[in-house]
């Protein structure tokens, strides 16, 4: 079950008026003694007590996986992901949505690749800064890789390939899960 979360201060009615920041957050996987702790996190993050519904998480056994939306001051996305960062065994996403004059973000995190941050336009597509494009022509060409491998990296592709089973292995899926497949 998806948890509504207003920071303190913001309105307590779920919608466009919880504040001019608004965004999701899911928590793909977590192992099952650490939830209490990103509860906390997050609380200090919204400034009151988060209570999360956690579900097992089928792809992780002996982890769960949970799924919030929030509303609040704008840059709130960017301090839940870096409270949630803290915890390096934690597989997470964090949006928050475009506002006026200001695009929105993407904060993916795995343990093996860690923190993946991109801004996001108004349509949801992942914006590379003219500088960036740039260095990964000159990287790609130092390095002998490809540019597809370096726009790759630009735009999180290894973040979602890694993120993807996570993102599908729930109740009601289609994807079946295997374990211990020999």
């Amino acid at each position: 079950m998806t948890v509504v979360v207003n920071a303190k201060g913001a309105s307590d009615a779920a919608g466009p008026s919880m504040g001019p920041g608004r965004g999701v957050v899911f928590i793909h996987s977590c192992p099952r003694a650490v939830s209490p702790h990103v509860e906390w996190a997050l609380a200090r993050v919204f400034g009151q007590q988060v209570s999360i519904d956690w579900a097992d998480q089928p792809v992780a056994p002996g982890s769960v996986r949970a799924e919030l939306i929030w509303g609040g001051p704008t840059g709130t996305g960017a301090r839940v992901a870096s409270a949630l960062h803290a915890f390096k065994q934690v597989r997470h996403e964090v949006t928050e949505d475009p506002s006026p004059g200001r695009e929105g973000e993407r904060f993916s995190s795995t343990p093996g690749l860690g923190l993946f941050r991109a801004s996001i336009g108004v349509h949801g597509d992942v914006m590379v800064p003219e500088d960036r494009l740039k260095s990964a022509v000159v990287q790609a060409a130092l390095t002998g890789e490809s540019l597809a491998e370096e726009i790759g990296r630009l735009i999180g592709r290894p973040w979602d390939e890694e993120l993807e089973p996570f993102r599908c292995a729930h109740e009601g899926s289609t994807v079946r899960v295997l374990h211990q497949v020999v």
